[in-house]
């Protein structure tokens, strides 16, 4: 450690095989608590490069619990979180909505860290008991066609840092990782990221990961479609800004989508709910089918345009099939 730390002393980073090897020895306890805290912040201070977040990817997937999915093509949505935003679970009912458009979905996701209702608490409000069994796992992705994957039940490398990240306090390369240690490692991703330079990061992540991806962005910060300004999204095979009226959706006013309406878990949920029942009010439902429409896209390796996959992800709800989803999932899993 003393050698890596050396090394970015000297303003040099790391690789992607050194990255993974602390990893492996942070999991194997060789390193002081304050050598691996002067790391992180060394990293956070000069910047992570792409191959040391890969690294620490590495090292996560290989010490942790594996989720082969026996499912030949199925996305993965999430975001970075810490917008503080705290909209409701857009891109976690967005997975239910791909899934009844009859797609596969492997969701990776935890509980809330700065927002009120995380991907595992919407999860967990619904009764659903969370597994890393494999046979469960894959009969809810095949029946159902969505699966949850609760992190913690995974990534056995975290534990070892948590007191350390608590600690100090403030953001390292952990939070970075999130959305691309998912346990069934996915050929297919929505990411929703922000900030722009987060974009940048994960744009070329997914490039040497070399997987079907999409990487949206709200101009206002928001880490998913908000529809409540103008939208960038980057994929394979475009980089485009985007506005609410090119989905034919109108503007969304901020506090649609969030602020009271989901300033509880309980109200989260029923927000959650609601939208998959098509009760909900027109803003959180055209939320849901943007980001709903672009993961179709990605998993159609860009070759539906946006308008027909708005309109599969609309047909999902209004037709009832997004909640029949919901109801065969929660059947299976509790």
């Amino acid at each position: 450690m003393k050698d890596y730390l050396s090394k970015m002393l000297n303003n040099e980073t790391l690789s992607r095989q050194e990255m993974h090897d602390i990893l492996i020895g942070i999991t194997q306890e060789k390193f002081p608590v304050e050598q691996i805290s002067a790391l992180l912040t060394g990293l956070q201070m000069r910047g992570i490069t792409v191959d040391e977040l890969l690294g620490f990817r590495d090292g996560i997937l290989e010490t942790g619990v594996p989720a082969l999915l026996d499912a030949p093509r199925y996305i993965d949505i999430v975001g970075t979180g810490g917008d503080q935003k705290n909209t409701f679970n857009i891109s976690t009912c967005a997975c239910f909505v791909v899934a009844g458009a009859g797609y596969k979905v492997a969701k990776h996701g935890n509980v809330a860290a700065t927002s009120v209702s995380g991907a595992s608490n919407v999860i967990e409000g619904h009764g659903v008991k969370f597994t890393n069994d494999i046979d469960q796992l894959n009969r809810s992705i095949n029946e159902a066609g969505i699966v949850y994957l609760h992190a913690p039940l995974f990534a056995r490398a975290m534990k070892f840092v948590a007191p350390i990240r608590k600690h100090i306090s403030f953001p390292t390369i952990f939070n970075l990782l999130g959305p691309i240690v998912n346990p069934s490692q996915p050929k297919c991703q929505l990411l929703g990221v922000a900030t722009l330079d987060q974009m940048r990061l994960y744009n070329s992540v997914y490039q040497k990961l070399g997987i079907d991806y999409g990487v949206v962005n709200s101009i206002d910060g928001y880490d998913e479609i908000s529809l409540t300004s103008n939208f960038k999204v980057t994929t394979n095979s475009y980089e485009k800004i985007f506005s609410p009226r090119d989905l034919n959706m109108p503007i969304v006013e901020p506090e649609d989508i969030c602020g009271s309406s989901t300033s509880t878990k309980e109200d989260a949920l029923r927000v959650f709910d609601s939208v998959l029942e098509n009760n909900s009010t027109e803003a959180q439902k055209n939320v849901v089918i943007a980001n709903a429409a672009f993961a179709i896209q990605t998993l159609e390796a860009g070759k539906k345009d946006i308008e027909e996959c708005v309109a599969m992800a609309r047909e999902s709800i209004e037709s009832g099939k997004a909640f029949k989803v919901l109801k065969k999932y929660v059947e299976i899993n509790s």
